[in-house]
């Protein structure tokens, strides 16, 4: 009986991965990859993968401590090249940034205090009249 138990569970663990065996698409979708500017990252995608939060805290510290800005690892630089043509963003549906995070079920709060969209230009101060 035990061995009958065990050999129902091996094909039923095995018939539940034959849909991703025979092509049909994932439970979880991967995410919507797109790179705006081809050929502009600062290092390899693998390597970005990995460590661009580890290069994001870096130069941050950087900026906030020596106040550089505008080096290749700077959240405006990254925004800049991988934002949506269509919506000048990388959040959204499909965009760089939220695509991933959402796969990867990380939490994206880097923009609850940055803009996430490429080139922006604040709008003028406006000034109080005395």
């Amino acid at each position: 009986m035990k061995l009958l138990r065990a050999l129902a569970a091996i094909v039923l663990a095995a018939s539940a991965a034959l849909p991703a065996l025979a092509g049909e698409p994932a439970r979880t979708p991967t995410p919507a990859i797109s790179i705006e500017n081809p050929g502009k990252c600062i290092a390899p995608a693998d390597e970005m993968r990995r460590n661009h939060m580890e290069m994001l805290k870096h130069q941050r510290d950087r900026t906030l401590r020596a106040g550089i800005r505008g080096e290749p690892a700077s959240l405006n630089a990254c925004i800049d090249c991988h934002a949506s043509k269509k919506t000048g963003s990388v959040l959204g549906e499909g965009g760089f940034c939220q695509s991933c995070h959402a796969y990867a079920a990380v939490t994206l709060d880097c923009f609850e205090c940055h803009q996430p969209k490429a080139k922006f230009k604040p709008g003028a101060r406006a000034t109080a009249e005395t």
